[in-house]
């Protein structure tokens, strides 16, 4: 097997702060990739021109008017040549050896549609390890070895361009739980490849963080109907997950009605059966209260994570 190509997409959106440090940490892969494509999506800061200031052959940046994260996404890959694409978003790092490591996986377990490593939590408090499975290989079931922990999030993900094509890629329009709509799809039909090796940090500290900064969505697309009655337990439960989990979130932000229907639908879960309390709880508070509450709920159980509690 010839050495896999891959391309490597960064959506940018007002990460002036953080881009040039994300960009460094890809032009110091021990493994190179083919191309580094910036999709700047709008941003109103100086986000691209610190991307254009690097001058590294290696950068494409793409401009466009705002449309989301899954829009440039998107348009990043509809832009590349690669056979392969990893994601990285504009606030987070890959250590020297995440591609290598990337590429071993993919020459190992060729024919798998996600290929993904462990990473770290980087907040204000520190750095810790996520929690993420131990054994490296094709994961036996993604949704079920999922419960609790992390195989995938953008940032340490690749796939295979014709798998992302496949799939449809990303859900335009969705803001919140995109990736795993994204990864949901794709491990109903595909084997999923995990390496142990903690080659990414995750910034849960930057300026502009997507929770933060959250509009309504204008998609069609949506988790109930990733719902199949035919399709096994551990894969309904992981949806329920997913949707739940993004629940919290909007009744924070004042979308009573959106986590009612989630409640309604996703009522069956018993692995995140406490996710659905909390989304029960926290929509039966006032809207103003929501935020703070929810806040910190995710203050204490980030300290006790932290604890290993």
């Amino acid at each position: 097997m010839t050495a896999p190509t891959i391309s490597v997409i960064i959506p940018l959106y007002n990460k002036a702060h953080e881009i040039e440090r994300t960009l460094r940490s890809v032009l110091r892969q021990s493994y190179a990739p083919k191309e580094i494509i910036v999709v700047d999506d709008g941003s109103k800061d100086k986000g691209g021109d610190i991307v254009e200031s690097l001058r590294s052959p290696l950068v494409r940046l793409i401009r466009q008017a705002n449309g989301g994260v899954c829009v440039a996404r998107n348009r990043g890959v509809e832009a590349s040549t690669g056979q392969y694409i990893a994601f990285l978003d504009a606030d987070d790092e890959w250590h020297p050896d995440f591609l290598k490591e990337v590429a071993s996986l993919i020459t190992e377990y060729p024919d798998c549609g996600l290929y993904t490593t462990a990473f770290d939590i980087v907040s204000h408090e520190g750095c810790f390890p996520a929690p993420t499975p131990t054994r490296r290989g094709i994961v036996d079931n993604f949704f079920r070895d999922s419960a609790h922990r992390y195989i995938a999030i953008p940032s340490t993900s690749c796939m295979p361009r014709e798998v992302f094509d496949a799939v449809g890629g990303f859900p335009e329009g969705m803001k919140i739980g995109e990736d795993l709509y994204l990864w949901i799809k794709i491990a109903r039909t595909y084997k999923v490849c995990f390496s142990p090796l903690r080659l990414v940090s995750y910034s849960r500290v930057a300026e502009n963080r997507s929770s933060t900064v959250y509009t309504p969505e204008k998609t069609r697309h949506s988790f109930t109907e990733l719902l199949r009655e035919d399709a096994p337990e551990e894969e309904r439960e992981f949806i329920a997950r997913a949707a739940l989990g993004k629940a919290l979130i909007l009744s924070a932000k004042g979308d009573t009605d959106y986590a009612h229907r989630a409640v309604r639908t996703f009522a069956y879960t018993r692995t995140y059966a406490r996710t659905l309390r909390k989304v029960r709880v926290l929509n039966a508070l006032p809207p103003v209260l929501r935020p703070t509450v929810l806040a910190f709920y995710n203050r204490m159980a980030w300290l006790i994570a932290k604890k290993g509690l």
